[in-house]
């Protein structure tokens, strides 16, 4: 169903020699965080198997069809998902379960906005044989996709040729690797809060999401410089939404940079802890019902907090910072800058934009995600 002869242009079929390019792991990565997220299966290679692995989230009638044809579906959902679901993670941080119904149960399955919906979703039969190393890649690569981490998986002995292919191994080393982060551009921006400042762009090899440096003043290279490490909110920092603190810290730091005299604010593309304004707009559906921000992103399938700190460490070292003052409530950020190798001389507390509506939102912070308010 899934495998293509030749290439078409117009009624003309091109059966002829083709020219073969091999993609390196980055560019297979990328191109599968693509092909998920307009609802393409992908192949992931192990000894002996083939595995076809679909996102739930953009899976559609039709799509889930052909994948019966090669097989029995399976579905995978986190074990942050699970217990939403009462349903137990055997295989430590995941689970399995056999797909026996329709494509609005599995909508259902991964999706907690429609819990009310569709409030009765079992019983589970649940698949313990064998290894859920396959399942465990697949999920890791739908939440680089941006996508709610829910899996279809069916294992097939067809080629499918058409599609993405990787092989575990690769797949599994590229989850727990780092793609190289390199400066693209950069160029002088006068600001409000101090017009001598440029914007330099970091891009990752692996063609994910842009992050920038903003300097502030001239900070001198080789001393410990103002910073702060403040991730993209898109409702805060742009519409000025109350149910963060993210634009008050925002706009407090840099106007505290500027009134030292130099620093740097790294801006960092990871919405909503890192699991993007899709699902974050998922996660203040949930909190409209009555869940605080940890207990969302669970229900979700999510961790509490999924950002990537060490970017901030990367930028850092690449513009040639290797110590920080840390303009931060939140030690992990500390943590995580010290084990990138740069060094945290001081946190500098940042306590700004509190507010009726965000009240529980920054005791949520404080008591569950250790901030220091």
């Amino acid at each position: 169903m899934f495998h293509i002869q030749g290439q078409t242009k117009g009624n003309v079929t091109n059966s002829g020699p083709q020219m073969a390019i091999t993609l390196n792991t980055d560019e297979q990565i990328a191109r599968m965080r693509g092909d998920l997220r307009m609802g393409l299966p992908v192949l992931i290679r192990t000894k002996g198997q083939m595995w076809l692995a679909a996102a739930v989230e953009t899976l559609t009638a039709a799509r889930l069809a052909d994948l019966r044809d090669c097989g029995k579906v399976q579905l995978a959902l986190t074990d942050r998902r699970a217990k939403t679901l009462t349903a137990p993670a055997y295989d430590g941080d995941l689970v399995r379960i056999a797909v026996e119904d329709d494509v609005k149960w599995l909508h259902a399955m991964a999706d907690p906005s429609l819990d009310l919906q569709v409030p009765m979703k079992g019983p589970f039969r649940y698949l313990r044989e064998g290894s859920a190393d396959v399942h465990r890649a697949a999920l890791q690569l739908c939440k680089k996709a941006g996508l709610l981490p829910a899996m279809v998986l069916v294992e097939t002995d067809q080629e499918c040729g058409a599609l993405s292919q990787i092989n575990l191994a690769i797949l599994q080393k590229i989850n727990n690797s780092r793609s190289p982060m390199e400066l693209i551009s950069n160029a002088r921006v006068p600001l409000e809060v101090m017009e001598n400042s440029r914007v330099h762009v970091f891009r990752r090899k692996d063609g994910s999401e842009e992050h920038y440096a903003i300097e502030i003043g001239r900070p001198k290279r080789g001393q410990p410089v103002l910073s702060r490490l403040h991730s993209a909110c898109f409702t805060g920092d742009l519409i000025g939404s109350l149910k963060c603190d993210c634009g008050p810290q925002l706009r407090a730091a840099m106007a505290q940079i500027a009134a030292e005299g130099a620093g740097i604010l790294l801006y960092m593309n990871q919405e909503g802890r890192g699991i993007g304004l899709a699902n974050k707009m998922r996660a203040y559906s949930l909190q409209d019902q009555g869940f605080d921000t940890v207990e969302a992103n669970h229900r979700l399938g999510f961790e509490d907090d999924e950002r990537d700190f060490m970017l901030g460490a990367e930028i850092l070292r690449a513009m040639g910072f290797d110590a920080v003052r840390l303009m931060t409530n939140n030690p992990r950020k500390v943590e995580m800058m010290t084990l990138a190798g740069v060094e945290v001389i001081e946190r500098v507390p940042l306590t700004v934009g509190e507010n009726p509506h965000n009240a529980e939102y920054l005791a949520t912070k404080a008591k569950k995600s250790g901030h220091l308010m």
